[in-house]
C-alpha cells in the first residue's frame, strides 16, 4: 500500500488469502519508500492516485495520473489497484486506461471488497502479461519466419541434372535461426554453383547479416563473379554491414563444371566438403590452402582450387556445428574425420539424399548425447547414382 493521507488515513481490514493465510500488508508513505518495499514476493499494490511523484511536492507539476505512470514503471510486473476519492470516479477510470487494473473509492474499503478487487486485479494482470507473452511468441515466430525465407532460399537449378537436398537444425538453446546459410543457383552457362556460410555469433543481428550476405552472393554469382573476386566484395559488403569490427563469417564456395565431372572449390575459414564416390569412401575436399574467413584481414586471398569429381559422385557441405557435437562424456568433439566415418557407415547402408542427412544427423545427437549446441546447416548435392 503506497499512501500517506494527514486527514484521512487510510486503515485495510484485515485479509485472508485463499488458503486461510493471514494477508501480509506493507505500507509507503512515499514512492521512494515503495521501492525498496517492492520484492518478488508482493502480488499486488494499492496506490493512492493523491500521492505525489518525488520532486513534484507541492510545485502543482505533472498532471494527477504521474504517480501512477511511475509507479506502472518502478513495477510493470505487479497489479495495481488506483485509490480514489468518490467524488472522483473519472479519475478511478482513466487511472485503468493508463495501466491499472482498476480503482477503488478510499472509502468503501471493507474486507469482501477490498479481497475480491485484489484476487480480480492480480487475476488480470497475469492475464494481461500471458497475452503479451503469446503476442511477443507470435511475432517472434513471425520473425523467425521471415529469416527462415532469407537464409535457407529455394535453390535456382533449373536445367540441371544435379539433385539438391538441405537441412537446417537451429541449436538447442536458442528458438531463433543464427547466422548459418547456404544458396545454390545455375548460370546460363551451366555452371552449378553451390555456398554455404557462417556467421560468427547467434541473434537477429546475425542471421540478417547472414542474408545480406546470401543475397549478395547470389547477385554477384549472377553477374559473373567467382573466386577470390566474389569473395573480396562478400568481405566489403560484411565490413560495412556488420554491427561490430569482431564480427566475421567463414564460408565455402564450390562452382560445378557445366559436365559435372569437375568443379572449383574456396574457403573462407569454413571446413572443406565431404566428397563421396561410386566405389569409394569418402574424403575431405583439400583445405590447407583456404584463406581466412570473411572479415578478419583487410586484403586477404582466397585461392582456387580444382576438383576432379568424376561421373557419379555426392558432395556435402555443412557448418561446424555438425562436427563441434562431442562424443560421449568426454570432451572429445565429432570432427571432420568422425563425420566422414558417419558418413561413409550411411552410405555404406544404402541411405541417400534426404534419407541419408536425415540419419547423419541423427547419429550426431546421438554422439552428443542430445540436441546439439550449435546451429547446423547441412548442403547435399547428387550427381548420377552415388
Amino acid at each position: 500500500m503506497i499512501e500517506d493521507h494527514p486527514a484521512v488515513p487510510l486503515n485495510v481490514p484485515e485479509m485472508l488469502d485463499a488458503e486461510g493465510k493471514r494477508v501480509k500488508i506493507r505500507t509507503a508513505r512515499n514512492l521512494t519508500e515503495a521501492e525498496r518495499l517492492l520484492t518478488d514476493d508482493v502480488h499486488c499494490i494499492l496506490l493512492d492516485l493523491a500521492l505525489a511523484v518525488p520532486g513534484q511536492e507541492g510545485t502543482g507539476e505533472g498532471d494527477e495520473l504521474d504517480t501512477l505512470r511511475h509507479v506502472l514503471r518502478l513495477a510493470p510486473s505487479h497489479a495495481v489497484l488506483a485509490l480514489t476519492a468518490e467524488a472522483d470516479a473519472e479519475r478511478g477510470a482513466e487511472a485503468v486506461r493508463v495501466g491499472a487494473q482498476d480503482y477503488l473509492f478510499r472509502n468503501e474499503l471493507d474486507g469482501r471488497l477490498l479481497n475480491r478487487a485484489i484476487r480480480y486485479a492480480v487475476e488480470r494482470k497475469r492475464a494481461d502479461v500471458a497475452q503479451r507473452q503469446l503476442t511477443e511468441s507470435r511475432l517472434h515466430g513471425q520473425e523467425n519466419a521471415r529469416l527462415e525465407r532469407g537464409l535457407l532460399p529455394r535453390p535456382l537449378l533449373d536445367g540441371s541434372d544435379l539433385r539438391f537436398t538441405s537441412r537446417y537444425r537451429p541449436g538447442r538453446s536458442r528458438a531463433l535461426l543464427g547466422g548459418d546459410f547456404y544458396d545454390t543457383v545455375r548460370t546460363p552457362d551451366g555452371t552449378v554453383h553451390a555456398m554455404i556460410g557462417d556467421v560468427c555469433g547467434h541473434g537477429p543481428d546475425e542471421a540478417a547479416l547472414g542474408v545480406e550476405l546470401r543475397i549478395a552472393w547470389r547477385a554477384l554469382t549472377f553477374a559473373g563473379l567467382c573466386g577470390d573476386e566474389l569473395l573480396g566484395t562478400l568481405q566489403k559488403v560484411l565490413e560495412n554491414e556488420r554491427a561490430d569490427e569482431e564480427i566475421f563469417a567463414t564460408l565455402c564456395t564450390v562452382d560445378i563444371a557445366p559436365d559435372g565431372r569437375s568443379a572449383g572449390l574456396c574457403l573462407a575459414g569454413h571446413p572443406a566438403p565431404l566428397l563421396a564416390g561410386a566405389g569409394r569412401a569418402p574424403e575431405l575436399l583439400p583445405y590447407e590452402d583456404g584463406g581466412p574467413a570473411l572479415g578478419l584481414l583487410p586484403h586477404a586471398r582466397w585461392p582456387r582450387l580444382d576438383v576432379e569429381l568424376g561421373g557419379d559422385w555426392s558432395l556435402m557441405m555443412y557448418t561446424d556445428g555438425l562436427i563441434e557435437g562431442r562424443i560421449g562424456e568426454g570432451t572429445q568433439r565429432l570432427g571432420q574425420e568422425g563425420m566422414a566415418e558417419v558418413v561413409a557407415r550411411q552410405l555404406g547402408e544404402g541411405l541417400r539424399g534426404e534419407e541419408l542427412l536425415d540419419a547423419v544427423l541423427t547419429e550426431a545427437r546421438s554422439l552428443n548425447g542430445g540436441e546439439l549446441t550449435d546451429d547446423v546447416a547441412v548442403l547435399l548435392l547428387d550427381r548420377g547414382r552415388c
